[in-house]
């Protein structure tokens, strides 16, 4: 969906309460410095506190469990980095992208890069003909069973949860957000050698101060432990029963929001952590509408708490949610594949 207005390709009229997301967008600099605060400073005495945990050799488990927090801090943190790339979180330009940059250090992902994929995910959320730009590879049935086994294979293995939520933010954090994508401007090729450089400044500095191995004892747990959260947030936001996906010639961008966007209903202290993402279908209806706006919202828009809500429970079973079915309209797990190989060839 197009960031300004929900989408370019749009088949029906907006409702009567879009023009009331419009009060929700305007950004809020107390709203943005006190979560900067309340996040960026108790990240920070984390890092003290697992430093000298390090240091002083205690039980690497209660390390971890710090890390633990420190991931989920991290996660809000990545929320940060989100809003300024939708130029949501402050009201200046400059502002978010200099935010953008340093939160983009401190998470391992090149702000302009990610930013590019991200919006074309915006613009083609749902739309089966415009799949593959910042989303999860995602196939139909019958280009599953039309594939070769050696791509068949290659998908089996992406949709494992053991690899898309075990090796997979590893592998995205750590080495491919270490790449530029095919066809990136010199903007964004510029973005990624000046993160990876900066990476590479405060590997340097953490290693002449507390040491490599501190360094890597308290980091690699806060990447793998935000990366395996944050894979599966927006993994969940757009794979889950019940999801709209659609051929371009009958895409609705309003659709796409709101049946393609998970409403993922989060404790309290989780929806904190996440930055209320979970109100995914309200992001994707007004993607300039800042995180912190997003719960108020919800509340100010009867039609917005229609939509069905995915709860935690629910959401596990999108695991085994694979492939697109386009004669039933819906996902379907690999397993299904031979009951619908029997109703075609009874």
């Amino acid at each position: 969906m197009a960031e300004s207005n929900g989408g370019t390709r749009g088949k029906a009229a907006k409702p009567n309460w879009y023009k009331d997301l419009l009060d929700y967008r305007q950004p809020h600099l107390g709203k943005a410095l006190w979560q900067l605060l309340n996040t960026f400073i108790p990240y920070l005495a984390l890092w003290i506190l697992m430093v000298w945990l390090v240091e002083r050799e205690y039980s690497y488990f209660i390390t971890v469990a710090f890390a633990t927090v420190a991931a989920a801090l991290l996660i809000r943190i990545f929320i940060f980095f989100h809003d300024c790339t939708h130029g949501s979180f402050f009201a200046s330009h400059r502002a978010n992208r200099i935010l953008g940059y340093l939160t983009g250090i401190l998470t391992f992902t090149p702000f302009e890069e990610w930013r590019h994929l991200h919006l074309a995910h915006h613009a083609a959320a749902g739309d089966l003909d415009h799949r593959g730009k910042g989303d999860i590879w995602t196939m139909t049935v019958d280009e599953y069973l039309a594939a070769p086994r050696l791509k068949r294979l290659g998908y089996r293995l992406a949709r494992n949860p053991l690899i898309m939520l075990g090796l997979g933010p590893t592998a995205i954090f750590l080495i491919t957000s270490r790449f530029s994508h095919r066809g990136a401007r010199k903007e964004e090729r510029l973005n990624v050698l000046f993160t990876n450089l900066a990476i590479l400044a405060v590997i340097l500095i953490f290693s002449f101060t507390i040491g490599l191995r501190t360094y890597l004892l308290i980091q690699l747990p806060i990447i793998f432990i935000s990366g395996v959260i944050g894979i599966w947030l927006f993994y969940v936001q757009h794979q889950f029963e019940g999801v709209y996906w659609a051929r371009q010639e009958v895409w609705d961008p309003l659709k796409a929001a709101l049946q393609g966007s998970s409403y993922y209903k989060l404790p309290r202290v989780l929806q904190w952590f996440t930055g209320s993402i979970g109100l995914h279908h309200i992001h994707h209806i007004q993607p300039r509408i800042p995180n912190y706006n997003l719960q108020k919202c919800c509340e100010a828009i009867p039609e917005l708490r229609e939509v069905h809500p995915l709860t935690l429970r629910r959401s596990l079973k999108s695991l085994w949610l694979n492939l697109w079915d386009e004669k039933q309209q819906k996902l379907v797990s690999f397993r299904s594949l031979k009951s619908i190989s029997l109703t075609e060839n009874p």
